[in-house]
Parts: structure tokens; sequence; C-alpha cells
């Protein structure tokens, strides 16, 4: 019992672990809800392309000397720019253009660093992250940029599914499309730029895109996907955190595999969607044609999640 109780208050007897679970639940916040909806629009390599893409502004930053946060935000954010832009050509798909740009961006920050010797080892942070070195101002920084981020995915919500589900419907209901690819691209941008601290570069895929598919899994309703995604986020940033506090391993990497755990576990035994809980669900009920039309019907698709999602 007392090393149940070790384990669960230990970590926060010391301010670098309470900095990191501060910081580990609002980044899982964040990347959940965000993560939502690049999920839904079916555009998970955005978030590599953006991790890769801040790769630049970082560059330049520690080349002259000015945070490397505010550098990759600015670049990130540019980078997503010419990619709304360019996708508006339908004949390219979403996924060629981002994979033309982040290939780019991160070509061009292997150039400008090359002009810096002794980089490598000052960007290992950047690259692999270091939740537990954040100070007060890292905390302040996350805190009040998620929370801008989650008013403005709040408010146009309801926008960003229709164009996510349909894009020609969002477009003849007068949506402004393009300008709400721009905003999208723009959360993701700096979602990752502020989860860059909690698992690095290289990582921040996952706590983006994850803790999203796992609730896919869950639930036919956006509702309940928007609530579950977060709580998957955070809830597993901090068994992360509490991982590696007690067996002093890497937080970044075990964040990541964490989510990975429940996401492996949510494609297995989901109620719905779950590989075993399908199979033994049609192992237990013999259906008759008219029954396999309509299960094959089930609302899996976003078209379904979209009905099933109450009006207004």
């Amino acid at each position: 019992m007392n090393s149940v109780m070790d384990f669960l208050t230990g970590p926060w007897e010391h301010l670098f672990m309470r900095r990191a679970f501060a910081v580990a639940v609002m980044c899982g916040i964040v990347s959940g809800v965000v993560g939502a909806h690049v999920v839904l629009r079916g555009m998970a390599f955005i978030g590599d392309a953006v991790s890769h893409s801040v790769f630049p502004g970082v560059a330049i930053a520690f080349v002259f000397q000015f945070n490397l946060v505010l550098g990759g935000a600015v670049a990130g954010l540019l980078t997503a720019l010419a990619v709304a832009v360019f996708s508006q050509n339908r004949r390219l798909k979403e996924d060629t253009v981002i994979g033309v740009f982040f290939a780019a961006a991160f070509g061009l920050g292997i150039v400008i660093l090359s002009t810096a010797p002794g980089y490598s080892g000052s960007l290992e942070s950047f690259l692999f992250g270091q939740i537990l070195g954040i100070s007060d101002g890292d905390v302040v920084t996350v805190a009040v940029m998620g929370l801008i981020l989650l008013l403005i995915a709040g408010a146009v919500h309801k926008e960003l599914v229709t164009v996510s589900l349909d894009r020609e419907t969002a477009t003849a209901m007068g949506l402004p499309v393009f300008a709400l690819d721009v905003v999208l691209y723009a959360l993701v941008t700096v979602t990752v730029v502020i989860s860059l601290q909690a698992v690095g570069n290289i990582l921040v895929l996952a706590l983006l895109i994850t803790p999203a598919a796992c609730a896919r899994l869950l639930t036919d309703r956006i509702g309940i996907m928007m609530a579950l995604a977060p709580a998957i986020g955070a809830g597993s940033a901090v068994l992360g955190l509490y991982l590696s506090y007690a067996y002093n391993l890497a937080a970044g990497g075990l964040i990541v595999l964490v989510v990975t755990g429940v996401f492996i576990v949510c494609w297995l035994l989901a109620p719905r969607h779950g590989l075993l809980t399908a199979r033994t669900h049609r192992r237990g009920h013999a259906l008759a044609p008219d029954d396999v039309a309509a299960a094959t019907a089930q609302p899996t698709d976003n078209t379904a999640l979209a009905e099933r999602t109450p009006a207004g």
C-alpha cells in the first residue's frame, strides 16, 4: 500500500515534475481536440509535415540566437499557409502538397544548420523533447497558447466538421473553405510547436493523432469523440510521466508508448469497431441477408458520423 502511495505522490514532491505534469496535461488536451479534426479530415500526414516544417525556423532561431519556439512557429505557419494555397488545386491531393513542402522545409533547415558548427547537441531537446527541464515561463506560455487554441477550435468547430465531411457541400453552403483550411493548419502548427517540449519533434505526431484515433474507434458521435480524445491524450501523458519518474526512462518516449498501447487496446476491444469484439459479435449472431445489408451500412464513415451528431 505504501509503495502505491509513494508511486502516486512521489513525483509531486518535485517542482520540475509538477511543471511537467501541467504541460503534459495541457498538451494532451489541446492535441486531442485539434487532432480530432485532423483525423476526421483524414490528413494525419499534416502533423508530421508541420513537425518537420518548423525545423528551418528553429534552425534560423538557433543561428541568430533568438527563441527557438517562436522561430519554429513562424516557419510552421508559413509552410501551413503555402500548403493551404497550393491544395486549392484539386488536381493534387492534399497529402501530395504536404509531402512536397515538408520535405523542402526540412531540407532548408538542414542547409541552414550546416552553417552553424556544433549544432547537433544544442537541438537534442527540440528533437526528443525535454519536458522535465521546462521553466515556469514555459508553463505559462503553453497555458496561454493552449487556451487560445481551444477557444478558436470551439468557435469554428461546426464549420471545420462540415468541411471535413464534405467540402463541396461546405462550398455550396457559402462557407469560406480556404479560410477554414488555413485556420486548421494554423491550429495544427501551434499545437505541434507547444508540444515540442513534451515529446519532441520526432514523436509529436503521436500526441496529435493517436488519442483522436482511439476516440474514433470508441464512438460514432463527434461530440463524444471531441471529449474522449483530449481525455486519452492527457491521461496517457500523465501515466507516461509517472512511469518515467518510477523507472528513470525518457519521458517523451514513454508518453508516446502509453498512448500507443491505449490505441492497440481500442483497436482490439472497442465496443463496436474493435477487431475482437466485432468477431465475437459476428459469431454470436447469425445474420440474415437483410441484416447483413443493414450491418454493412452501419455508421462507420464520416458521413454517418455526422448523421449521429445532434443538430445545433
